[in-house]
């Protein structure tokens, strides 16, 4: 179990001025993600398959509007 409280965190650099952020963190058991606006939730995690695969997804634009 990786000790949440002193992950690497890395902004996203698509983050915009007004707080609508996303923070990465990645260590040898996973990837984790979560908002910067409300802390008090926990991060999501991702296994690398997973996160591959949400990577991916999002270079095919099968995410967007």
């Amino acid at each position: 179990m990786t000790d949440l409280s002193n992950l690497p965190w890395k902004k996203s650099t698509r983050s915009s001025g007004n707080g609508a952020c996303v923070e990465v963190a990645i260590t040898a058991d996973g990837i984790y993600v979560r908002d910067t606006k409300d802390r008090t939730l926990p991060p999501h995690k991702f296994n690398f398959k997973e996160w591959d695969a949400f990577v991916g997804g999002v270079k095919d634009g099968e995410f967007d509007l």
